[in-house]
């Protein structure tokens, strides 16, 4: 019996000593350095990218602009993917808010006639071009950086391109003078022009020069427990700068699920802000609108497990009854994930 226990004592001690060089019972697993993300098709909506122009700028400068872009959209894809999405009749399709003359012109050439076109428009004198675009880790800098060097070696239209504050201070900067061409979400745009959320009173001098692409809602996380919308509920979730186009698409999606500001702890963030606050865990998620891919989510997948939030269908259908600016669409997996 005693030699049973001295047996017994000498197996319990053994398991015991294995458990500690296991690491005991604590069963978490760490991913490696290089960072992961979900490999599913992304259900969501999105807006319309749009460039804008002063009404005051020439005629002949919107049209060398437009001209040179759409009559060599297979050298611009060549120098970024955003290139691909481009179509005349989609340039061409905007409504309620009207077309610059020399925009309207080239696209009447092309077969395609604009729903209105600006008058008095195009008379100015500008040679030389400056673009707002966005901030540096989104779609708009680094498109618009590509459209303007392009453009600009390609045509006596000079366009440079600058970083700014997204939608609403490009066309705060539009109507002050400070830029000619400036990028715009297509819901942002007619705030301005309607004077609506964003704008106290219209916004009118400006017309449209072409839509360029869609830009997806991006519901992005680092938690693969937050599946859906209403898993946001107590999370912190950035919802974009405070007053910003990326703001009121959050508040439209939350709306549609039924749930306010209130019932998450928003903080109010640019695109690559969110990321870092992802990154480092300050945040649970973030709302991205801009084309995808966006340099801010890539970056993040790089180094992180992260996971983009579907809209489901019924909620879809409730954000397309309630605005027009909203069209239903699907990111790829492979746009952010690979195969």
């Amino acid at each position: 019996m005693k030699f049973n226990k001295i047996v017994a004592l000498a197996l319990a001690l053994v398991m015991v000593f294995a458990l500690c060089a296991c690491g005991g019972g604590n069963t978490d697993t760490k991913t490696d350095d290089t960072g992961s993300a979900s490999k599913v098709d992304t259900n969501t909506v999105s807006v319309g990218a749009i460039v804008i122009a002063r009404d005051d700028v020439p005629t002949d400068e919107i049209y060398a602009f437009v001209s040179t872009i759409f009559d060599n959209l297979d050298a611009i894809t060549a120098q970024h993917a955003k290139g691909a999405e481009l179509s005349i009749e989609a340039a061409a399709s905007v409504k309620g808010v009207p077309y610059h003359p020399g925009a309207a012109k080239y696209f009447e050439e092309k077969g395609f006639k604009v729903d209105a076109v600006k008058e008095g428009a195009g008379n100015g004198t500008a040679s030389a071009l400056s673009f707002g675009t966005g901030g540096e880790s989104g779609t708009y800098y680094a498109f618009g950086g590509v459209l303007a060097s392009f453009v600009s070696g390609k045509s006596n239209c000079k366009v440079t391109a600058l970083t700014s504050g997204g939608s609403q201070a490009n066309v705060e900067d539009l109507t002050n003078g400070n830029v000619q061409l400036a990028f715009v979400q297509s819901d942002v745009m007619n705030y301005a022009y309607n004077g609506q959320r964003l704008f106290d009173s219209p916004v009118t001098g400006f017309s449209v020069v072409a839509q360029l692409y869609q830009e997806q809602v991006q519901i992005v996380t680092t938690n693969p427990d937050i599946k859906t919308v209403a898993d946001l509920a107590g999370k912190k979730v950035s919802i974009g700068a405070a007053g910003s186009g990326v703001y009121f698409n959050a508040i439209d999606v939350l709306g549609a699920y039924g749930l306010t500001e209130d019932d998450i702890k928003p903080t109010y963030q640019s695109f690559s802000d969110s990321a870092d606050a992802l990154k480092n865990g300050q945040i649970d998620a973030a709302f991205i609108v801009a084309g995808a891919p966006t340099t801010a989510v890539t970056d993040l997948a790089t180094t992180k497990d992260t996971y983009l939030v579907s809209l489901d269908s019924e909620h879809i259908a409730k954000l397309l009854e309630t605005s027009d600016y909203y069209t239903e669409t699907v990111i790829a997996k492979d746009v952010y994930f690979g195969d």
